[in-house]
């Protein structure tokens, strides 16, 4: 198995992508600590962990919120000795309207969550991981951080933020043994963000909701969207050692959607 004794922190983990890569992780030998702001969510992939012989914990975090940051690495630590894979998976869209209609606070909220929560977490586990020599961190960003769409800016934003984290990052940590990389999903029509997405765009546009999804999976070479399964797949091959020679990357899981 290819992650046997480690232990991986995945926020977002109660469903979708994070759900995906957590039950991905547990099944190649991970102990694995879910954060979310639902605690029922996670709490119940915890317990499909559990029940299939895995390691696992779920706390409740707002990983905008420094202190539930702190929390949630200290229970990691307490309960598993350690972290090893920090993946960076929490997010909301925010906002789907143009940048003169979005408040400061939609804005700050979107940045906070994504951006700051990754940075929060980030300086949190780097630390330890530069005492043992060893680590891994993988960022979730977006196809939005590369292709331009409208109505989105906090979100594309924030995704492309932490771009530039991971590159930094990854140059200040490769001598110590860390490893920092990123995803950038396209469209994973499975989930809850991207149907719901999906119909405020599609209102926005006075289109049908089926419409609105035809017409930009049309635009991927593939023509169809992505599934949480594959981006865990590609988040379990960048946290082993079967990427060790891979880092500050930014990895486009999209079908064919982004060409940088």
């Amino acid at each position: 198995m290819l992650l046997t004794e480690k232990v991986a922190v995945i926020t977002g983990g109660g469903r979708g992508i994070g759900r995906a890569i957590a039950l991905r992780f547990a099944g190649e030998g991970a102990a694995v600590v879910l954060a979310a702001r639902t605690m029922s969510e996670i709490e119940a992939v915890a317990s499909e962990v559990r029940d299939a012989g895995g390691h696992s914990a779920a706390v409740a975090t707002d990983v905008a919120d420094e202190k539930n940051c702190e929390r949630l690495i200290q229970e990691a630590e307490s309960q598993f000795g350690k972290v090893d894979i920090l993946v960076n998976n929490a997010g909301e869209y925010g906002p789907v309207k143009p940048i003169e209609e979005i408040t400061p606070a939609e804005w700050d909220r979107v940045i906070a969550v994504h951006l700051r929560g990754a940075y929060l977490l980030t300086r949190l586990v780097l630390p330890k991981m530069y005492a043992r020599g060893s680590g891994v961190i993988l960022n979730i960003s977006s196809l939005s951080a590369k292709s331009a769409f409208g109505w989105g800016s906090p979100y594309a934003s924030a995704k492309a933020g932490m771009l530039g984290m991971t590159r930094v990052v990854a140059a200040e940590a490769a001598r110590k043994g860390v490893r920092v990389n990123a995803i950038c999903p396209g469209p994973v029509t499975e989930t809850k963000m991207s149907k719901d997405l999906g119909q405020t765009l599609a209102t926005r546009l006075g289109v049908s909701k089926e419409d609105q999804l035809k017409g930009f999976l049309n635009t991927i070479l593939q023509g169809r969207g992505q599934t949480a399964n594959e981006i865990a797949a590609a988040a379990l091959f960048l946290c082993s050692d079967e990427a060790s020679a891979i880092t500050g990357q930014s990895l486009n899981v999209d079908g064919g959607a982004a060409f940088c």
